[in-house]
């Protein structure tokens, strides 16, 4: 599939997610290229009248929403959200996401978690039988960065996992995070138990947070070039 046919079918996805957004909502905006479509779409109903607040989840993000003319606010300011709508890296049957891959899963997973429902946007490619094919993002804090990287390996070690951490570069420097952390890339392949995982990962010191979001999306709208189709995941 060509990259224009992806961009339409993020384009697609994006356009669905609209029908969950109403009047007086107060709406996290994801980050990364199909979170952008959706700002792409959700632009032209502010500026016919649609009155939103938006939290981003990125520095890119907030840009990207003010020059479209979506107002956007600081979480402390809005409080609890009514709805987020973010893309993901990969998604599993039960709506286990893996996500990062643009490096804002700990702004991301805040919003998300202060919000009373999550709905993913993807194109078809992102559903997988299992969580893993894409690297594993974790955030941590740069003081003993290796050590810490030492100690993820570890405890994906005890989950049966082996794997060499890969500290994110960008342009021949180290990938810094909006909130001035470091992400490590794990390849892990199949995570047979994501909620084991996150819950082994949380726990080490120097880990600020990983892209395994477990039981917080509430739907996702997959756009395939037969149509799109919404899962929601089960109670």
């Amino acid at each position: 599939m060509t990259a224009p046919d992806i961009a339409a079918l993020k384009r697609a996805a994006a356009t669905r997610a609209l029908d969950y957004v109403s009047a007086g909502m107060k709406l996290g905006l994801g980050t990364g290229s199909t979170a952008e479509a959706f700002l792409e779409v959700l632009a032209p109903r502010v500026r016919g009248g649609l009155a939103v607040t938006g939290v981003a989840t990125s520095e890119r993000t907030a840009a990207m929403a003010r020059t479209l003319g979506i107002p956007v606010a600081e979480l402390d300011d809005t409080g609890p959200l009514d709805l987020v709508v973010d893309g993901a890296d990969e998604a599993d049957g039960d709506l286990n996401l893996i996500k990062g891959g643009g490096g804002a899963l700990l702004r991301e997973k805040i919003v998300a978690s202060t919000a009373a429902r999550m709905i993913v946007i993807a194109d078809g490619s992102k559903l997988v039988a299992a969580l893993g094919r894409f690297p594993l993002p974790v955030e941590v804090v740069p003081f003993a960065h290796l050590t810490t990287a030492r100690k993820i390996a570890q405890a994906a070690a005890d989950a049966g996992r082996s794997v060499i951490p890969v500290l994110r570069r960008k342009a021949d420097k180290v990938f810094i995070t909006d909130s001035g952390n470091y992400i490590y890339d794990c390849p892990l392949g199949v995570i047979a138990d994501p909620a084991a995982l996150a819950a082994s990962l949380s726990a080490i010191p120097g880990v600020v947070e990983h892209g395994l979001f477990v039981g917080l999306a509430k739907a996702l709208i997959l756009a395939r070039p037969t149509g799109v189709t919404v899962i929601e995941r089960k109670a």
